[in-house]
């Protein structure tokens, strides 16, 4: 079959388009491993930047097993694909690397990996790409908070009672069994897309909008996360595995069950926990998260939820059911942003109710929103950072990753709590937010 047949029948591109978008695909074969293969790619390469005058511009995107990335990283190295080439006059060209997550399986092998990465390009040539951060809701995260007067002088511990952050997925582990049998649901969720949106959602304003200063402030947000003793493991984190039910009607099997899962695997596909950031902004703001596979409905969220008033003016009967003011910003699907308020019910009485104010993307701007991996693959081409991950944000992220998942090597397998597919997960992640006197909130 050839590239031009295989994309999407609904594709914006016209029958031209793809055409020409197919006559500029090439393909060189080789082993990860043969030095022989890169000397071809960048005969390749060379010839490409004579014919379709490409100015020795390179962009080499790690789309391959995280096993094999060392091995790629020091051939590039080696055969010179790394380096820039001088172009005509002063202009000089531009060589960058995309790598995909995982970013490591642990804090040791995420420096590792980041040392080899080091040993071969600068800093400023690598890319770690997070799909989540292409999002437009998480891009509009920095937009709402610091282009709007009304919500920046609350975004603090003064009037903020804490903040939920919601990665659920309604579908089981599918084909990814290897995968997922070693790297689990906090590997997989929490490391990255989860620490990028509480980056983002805690940060202090940046000098300026640029990648550095922006990056600058999410790693302080993840400085100021300690990393948790064993007690507070038992305290404050709670994962679990699916069993048995069922997914949109359907049965659904067990983990376990799975193939390619070991029978007897503590593998957790699904975790919650309570983080606090250790700041002035948000002192005792505690940030609940959660994840899981096979939960009742995909959806990704932050949710945060102000305090209460300091005195209610109504009685109990008249403001039963109303909740907490609550800012929700939807990640996927239906990506937007709702407020919940209390407002008098329309009659006589003097009834309260909670009422939506809010917008979706698509309604609001009448557009379709590009892909994330379009967004962020376009920001490499051009030399943008902003949405990237860099050195220090993933090693801080692993820190804290780290001191949970050590914990849990020295915890029985009766740590490992089951819930039902098609449920929000075990009774003891409710237990764990109901015992400070809060609640989930469920899409």
């Amino acid at each position: 079959m050839c590239i031009r047949d295989s994309l999407p029948a609904d594709d914006k591109l016209d029958d031209q388009a793809k055409q020409t978008f197919a006559s500029q695909l090439f393909y060189c074969r080789s082993n990860f491993d043969d030095i022989d293969g890169y000397k071809r790619l960048g005969d390749l390469l060379n010839k490409l930047d004579k014919e379709e005058h490409t100015g020795g511009n390179r962009l080499f995107y790690l789309a391959t097993p995280p096993e094999t990335d060392s091995t790629i990283i020091e051939q590039l190295g080696k055969s010179g694909l790394s380096k820039p080439v001088q172009q005509d006059g002063d202009k000089q060209s531009w060589v960058r690397l995309i790598t995909e997550k995982p970013f490591g399986h642990d804090l040791a092998s995420a420096k590792k990996l980041n040392q080899e990465l080091a040993a071969v390009f600068q800093e400023d040539q690598i890319f770690r790409i997070d799909h989540y951060m292409g999002k437009e809701t998480v891009q509009n995260i920095i937009a709402f908070r610091f282009a709007n007067g009304i919500f920046e002088p609350l975004w603090n511990q003064k009037y903020i009672d804490h903040i939920q952050i919601l990665v659920a997925e309604s579908l089981g582990i599918g084909s990814r069994s290897e995968y997922y049998e070693t790297e689990g649901a906090i590997r997989d969720i929490v490391q990255n897309h989860v620490m990028q949106v509480l980056s983002l959602v805690g940060m202090e304003p940046p000098a300026d909008y640029n990648a550095n200063d922006i990056r600058d402030e999410k790693v302080k947000v993840l400085r100021a996360i300690k990393a948790l003793q064993p007690e507070e493991v038992n305290l404050r984190v709670v994962r679990g595995q699916y069993t048995a039910g069922t997914e949109d009607g359907k049965p659904a099997v067990a983990y376990k069950e799975e193939h390619g899962v070991n029978p007897a695997s503590t593998t957790e596909t699904y975790v919650a926990l309570k983080l606090f950031i250790e700041n002035w902004r948000w002192s005792d703001v505690p940030v609940y998260i959660r994840t899981g596979k096979h939960l009742p409905k995909r959806s990704t969220e932050v949710t945060v939820q102000f305090k209460r008033v300091p005195h209610q003016l109504y009685t109990p009967t008249e403001t039963q059911g109303l909740v907490p003011n609550r800012l929700t910003m939807r990640i996927q699907p239906d990506e937007g942003i709702s407020l919940k308020i209390g407002a008098k019910v329309p009659g006589a009485a003097s009834k309260l109710s909670t009422v939506d104010m809010g917008f979706t993307y698509n309604d609001a701007f009448d557009i379709e929103l590009p892909d994330a991996y379009e967004r962020l693959i376009a920001d490499c081409i051009v030399g943008d950072s902003t949405l990237f991950i860099r050195r220090d944000e993933i090693e801080e992220s692993w820190r804290i990753i780290d001191s949970i998942t050590e914990a849990w090597q020295k915890a029985g397998a009766e740590t490992v709590y089951p819930y039902a597919a098609g449920t929000w997960g075990p009774k003891e992640a409710d237990v764990l937010i109901e015992r400070d006197g809060r609640e989930w909130d469920n899409p």
